[in-house]
């Protein structure tokens, strides 16, 4: 059995934004990640899925629920020494490589922050030396260690931030629509990089992000999310091959495909969330219709859902 990294318990992110109005950017999220695998969770702008990985790193505090990492309560109670120790093993990239870096430091200063944070170096050459070997690491060289963020292109600045990321030697990486900003001949160098840091490091990742191709590739397990709710979570294969909510439907009849005959022939599927005519008071959880294969719906549904599956 793999091992659990990441238990995510019913979450829930709310915000209030004045009354009565209640914002329930994240609404009962429950999933699991394991050691050295990537979750990918997608789903359209508003859905909840940042705020998600914003409040599992502790960017938010949670509005009820659990964050478990490594069996630890992420937003319990803890010392200024416990959350350090915890900042170093979970790390976050972000989605805009212009607005992440500080335009004032450069590029050593900016991956060495989390290096001296935390001690990790006993002086200034060993310091050098261990930001020389991020940025190789990355794909850059040491001639980029005394510039400044607006020297480089969008593609280099994202290296920065993996740069930075890694530089504390994490568990766990949380990655916020890395490649969203970048062009599409970048994206995949971006990806390419991140899985390969993976092979090499051990690395586990949460891979948020929109565009489901990519997300296909790289990850192992996808969830997709709706409205603040999780609406299905399976492995990779499985979501493509038999998708099952009529949401996840939708998403991937978006997914352009390199054939223009294909193109013009393909009949895109739009989501209208009054299909599901639930009943009032009826018992709407994720339930396993195939072994790792979950799915938000009724008692109905998942019957009707796993007479019909392809297997």
């Amino acid at each position: 059995m793999a091992d659990k990294l990441l238990e995510i318990k019913n979450l829930k992110q709310h915000f209030n934004v004045g009354r009565p109005n209640m914002v329930k950017a994240v609404d009962g999220v429950s999933f699991d990640i394991y050691r050295g695998e990537t979750l990918g969770l997608v789903g359209e702008s508003g859905c909840g899925k940042s705020t998600t990985g914003r409040t599992i790193i502790r960017l938010y505090d949670a509005t009820d629920g659990q964050v478990l990492f490594n069996g630890e309560d992420v937003h319990g109670k803890k010392s200024a020494k416990e959350l350090k120790k915890f900042n170093r093993k979970m790390q976050m990239i972000f989605q805009d490589p212009y607005a992440s870096l500080n335009p004032r430091m450069t590029v050593t200063d900016i991956i060495a922050e989390g290096i001296d944070i935390h001690g990790l170096v006993k002086n200034k050459k060993e310091r050098m030396e261990r930001v020389y070997e991020l940025l190789e690491t990355v794909g850059l060289n040491k001639e980029h260690a005394n510039r400044y963020p607006h020297e480089f292109s969008g593609g280099q600045r994202q290296r920065i931030g993996i740069a930075r990321a890694l530089a504390v030697d994490p568990d766990f990486i949380i990655a916020d629509e890395p490649i969203s900003a970048l062009d599409v001949s970048i994206q995949a160098q971006v990806v390419n990089l991140m899985k390969k840091l993976q092979r090499e490091k051990g690395l586990t990742y949460l891979f948020i992000a929109h565009d489901l191709s990519m997300v296909k590739y790289i990850s192992d397990r996808i969830g997709v999310m709706y409205f603040g709710k999780l609406v299905e979570l399976a492995p990779a294969e499985d979501l493509y091959k038999n998708p099952l909510h009529a949401y996840t439907k939708s998403l991937l009849s978006a997914i352009p495909l390199p054939d223009p005959e294909s193109e013009r022939t393909r009949k895109r599927i739009s989501y209208d969330p009054s299909v599901h005519n639930y009943a009032e008071g009826e018992d709407l959880e994720m339930r396993e219709v195939n072994p790792g294969h979950f799915v938000y719906c009724s008692k109905k549904e998942y019957e009707a859902f796993k007479a019909n599956y392809v297997r």
